[in-house]
C-alpha cells in the first residue's frame, strides 16, 4: 500500500496522549503474543514504562504520525548525532496496522535526516511483526542478539537480574546501512 503521512514535531499538550497511544500499541504486540498471561509488563499492565517513553521523549526528536486524513495514526522518537541515527521508538495505533503507515513514516524519517548513514533500532525477540517490519520492509539487518549470556553493553539495566523478568529471552539488535546515491 502507498500511504502518505506526515510526521509532525510533538507538542507539549499532546505529550500525555502519545504516551499512552505509545502503550497502547506495545501493549497490543505483547498481548497478541502472550494474552493475558503475558509477564514482560514493565509496569502494572504496561509493556513499556512511563518513564521510558519519558526518556525517549525528553532524550530525543519525538513526531506524531498523521495520516493522510489529518488523524494521528502513531508516534516515533528518533536520535540522531552526525551520520548515525537511532530509532528510538516507533509505534502505529493498531487501528491502523497493516496498511503500510510504519513503513511510510519509516521513509519519513529517512527523509528528515539524509546524512545519516547507520541506523539502529531494537526490538523484544517475541515481537515478530516487528522483526518483519524492520527486516522484510525497512531493510535492517539483525545484527546482535542481547540476551542474559550476551548483555547490551550500552544499557546498564541488562546487567542485573531484572532483564529475566521483563525480557528474558533477550532483543535484537537491528542495522540499516544507507549507501550514498551517485
Amino acid at each position: 500500500m502507498n500511504n502518505t503521512v506526515q510526521l509532525l514535531p510533538l507538542e507539549d499538550n499532546d505529550r500525555e496522549q502519545f504516551i499512552i497511544d505509545n502503550q497502547e500499541a506495545f501493549n497490543f504486540g505483547a498481548m497478541e503474543e502472550f494474552g493475558f498471561r503475558d509477564k514482560h509488563f514493565a509496569e502494572e499492565g504496561q509493556i513499556i514504562s512511563r518513564d521510558t517513553i519519558q526518556q525517549s521523549i525528553d532524550g530525543g526528536e519525538a513526531y506524531r504520525i498523521v495520516s493522510e486524513e489529518g488523524k494521528v495514526v502513531g508516534g516515533v522518537v528518533i536520535k540522531v548525532k552526525g551520520e548515525k541515527g537511532d530509532l528510538d521508538l516507533l509505534f502505529v495505533s493498531p487501528h491502523v496496522h497493516s496498511k503500510g503507515i510504519g513503513y511510510a513514516a519509516w521513509c519519513e524519517v529517512e527523509k528528515l535526516h539524509p546524512e545519516v548513514r547507520i541506523w539502529e533500532t531494537v526490538t523484544p525477540y517475541f515481537e515478530q511483526r516487528n522483526i518483519h517490519f524492520y527486516v522484510n520492509r525497512c531493510g535492517f539487518h539483525i545484527v546482535e542478539f542481547f540476551n542474559r549470556f550476551h548483555p547490551d553493553p550500552n544499557d546498564s539495566d541488562m546487567h542485573c537480574e531484572e532483564i529475566d523478568e521483563q525480557f528474558a529471552d533477550g532483543m535484537f539488535r537491528f542495522e540499516k546501512t544507507i549507501c550514498l546515491k551517485v
